[in-house]
């Protein structure tokens, strides 16, 4: 596993109204603990097999999570001070099991959506900021095939 990067279960909540689950929050036991959030995304309406970013941050910490579909998360270690430089780590998020994945900076990261219509909050403890982003882009397929489903 990459150094720093978690997949946190998320504790979902059930009664007869439905379901309430807590992606992030500050201070509370039963939730993964993000001490400061700056932005959330929902990224949607995601067609099956449309890959998305695939860049890094000097600072910024990401935290991903499905609210509805699947994706398979494809995660790079490019910090040359790292244990795991190098290593490469594959997650599939869906919204049957709950989770939160966490991305600290240095580190490559993109998702591809493997049903049609999946949705994806994004959570990031710094602003983006379109005049100096803190974002180093490369191509999806830098790192050969990595976006291939094996079994299907």
């Amino acid at each position: 596993m990459i150094r720093d990067v978690q997949l946190l279960p998320l504790k979902v909540n059930t009664d007869d109204r439905g379901y309430l689950t807590v992606i992030a929050s500050t201070g509370r036991e039963d939730a993964p603990n993000i001490p400061m959030i700056r932005e959330v995304y929902l990224v949607g309406d995601i067609g099956k097999g449309t890959i998305r970013a695939f860049h890094k941050h000097k600072t910024l910490w990401d935290y991903f999570f499905i609210s509805h579909g699947s994706a398979k998360f494809v995660l790079v270690d490019d910090r040359t001070d790292s244990p795991t430089k190098g290593e490469e780590n594959i997650f599939v998020l869906t919204e049957r099991n709950p989770s939160l994945l966490l991305v600290p900076p240095g580190v490559y990261h993109g998702w591809m959506s493997l049903q049609d219509d999946t949705q994806m909050v994004s959570v990031a403890n710094e602003p983006y900021n379109p005049k100096n982003p803190d974002e180093t882009r490369i191509p999806p397929d830098s790192y050969g095939d990595i976006w291939t489903v094996k079994g299907r």
